[in-house]
């Protein structure tokens, strides 16, 4: 990516944070909400449109560029080795998910049954995978991007796939804090990648709206958490009625 697209994501995160729109840009700048969704897309801006941005937000643009350095250097994601060692340690997977959901020391310590000595150890072992900076004051720096992950098929997403998947969906969806939608069609192979795509932008939007509820108090947050999946699938049920499938015909002359 290069560091104009960078600027641009930075700018949009600010903008998400202050709950801004793009609606509110386009009175910024007196273009149409359309030209500004363009000018998003194509992340084509003039400094002078950039600054206008800024003054609307109250930060600097030295900041945004600050913002954009410090994001870059985030982890998206850990190594293997980084992840078993993880998974190795229930309390330490613990401790790890709370902070990467913006736990506190206090909250973590309130929450579950450990001690401060405890907690202490485990950050300090995040701490040596780079994962935080452990502050004076017990005050937790995150050192991941806002679009972190585990890595896909690593020792953490095989974990979850194997313990906890049955648990999440043995559920009937429908209390108020519940959805489950299940969607079924026929796609090309270029459809199949457009709606990934559509995935993809989903999972950033969940990202940034957790970053933009970070501020409030703990109590008034829950764990949440979606799944999106596609795959070219077909109910077993049905396999049996697949054209040319040599099971349904062995023993039949």
């Amino acid at each position: 990516m290069s560091q104009a697209d960078s600027l641009i994501d930075t700018l949009k995160r600010q903008l998400r944070v202050q709950g801004k729109t793009y609606a509110d840009v386009a009175q910024w700048l007196r273009l149409s909400e359309a030209s500004v969704k363009r000018l998003f897309a194509d992340k084509h801006f003039t400094l002078a449109r950039l600054e206008c941005i800024c003054d609307q937000l109250n930060i600097e643009f030295a900041e945004l560029v600050q913002a954009m350095q410090s994001q870059e250097q985030r982890l998206q994601e850990l190594t293997q080795a980084q992840e078993q060692i993880i998974i190795d340690d229930r309390e330490l997977f613990l401790v790890a998910v709370c902070v990467i959901n913006g736990y506190s020391f206090d909250e973590i310590h309130h929450q579950y049954q450990l001690s401060e000595a405890e907690c202490t150890r485990q950050l300090l072992k995040l701490e040596r995978l780079k994962l935080i900076e452990l502050l004076p004051g017990n005050r937790i720096r995150r050192r991941v991007a806002a679009n972190f992950r585990w890595r896909p098929g690593g020792p953490i997403q095989r974990f979850f796939q194997q313990y906890i998947a049955n648990d999440f969906f043995h559920s009937r969806f429908d209390s108020d804090s519940e959805k489950l939608i299940v969607l079924n069609g026929l796609l090309s192979h270029a459809g199949n990648e457009e709606w990934q795509q559509t995935m993809q932008r989903l999972a950033k939007e969940f990202h940034a709206l957790c970053e933009r509820e970070s501020g409030l108090p703990i109590h008034k947050r829950f764990g949440t958490t979606s799944v999106l999946a596609v795959r070219q699938w077909q109910y077993e049920l049905f396999q049996d009625y697949m054209r040319g499938l040599k099971s349904r015909t062995n023993g039949i002359k």
